[in-house]
């Protein structure tokens, strides 16, 4: 049985809007998620996303709570989100080879950054933090 990479998404809201950040993939074609990235061996999915969010964003987050874990139905990784408030810095882009660039999204503007729908437990902690 093979053991699936782990990784840990970043749910951080702040003045009604959740952060996203577009990626560059290997085929070049970009693609709206929020922060993330593989969980290493010594830490846990919260601290994981804490530590993504700042290499990615350059914000300090702190983990508030673990909404969920599933499979990712588009690529197969067991995936993690974790529901993180700023604690300080201001977001930035700051790994131009992973990330080519972030937006602060407003609740209605969710799915034309990501139009095949997120997990339930995300959409329903952003229905609760979000001004619809």
């Amino acid at each position: 049985m093979t053991k699936l990479s782990s990784v840990a998404a970043d749910d951080i809201v702040q003045e009604g809007r959740v952060l996203m950040v577009r990626r560059r993939v290997r085929e070049g074609q970009p693609s709206w998620q929020f922060p993330a990235g593989k969980v290493e061996p010594s830490e846990s999915r919260e601290d994981a996303a804490v530590r993504e969010a700042r290499e990615e964003t350059g914000l300090h987050v702190a983990a508030v709570k673990l909404l969920g874990v599933r499979i990712h139905p588009m690529t197969g990784r067991l995936m993690s989100y974790t529901a993180c408030e700023v604690k300080a810095g201001v977001a930035h882009v700051t790994t131009t080879g992973e990330v080519a660039e972030l937006a602060w999204v407003a609740h209605g503007e969710i799915p034309q950054y990501v139009p095949y729908g997120l997990f339930k437990p995300v959409l329903e902690h952003l229905d609760a933090a979000l001004p619809s």
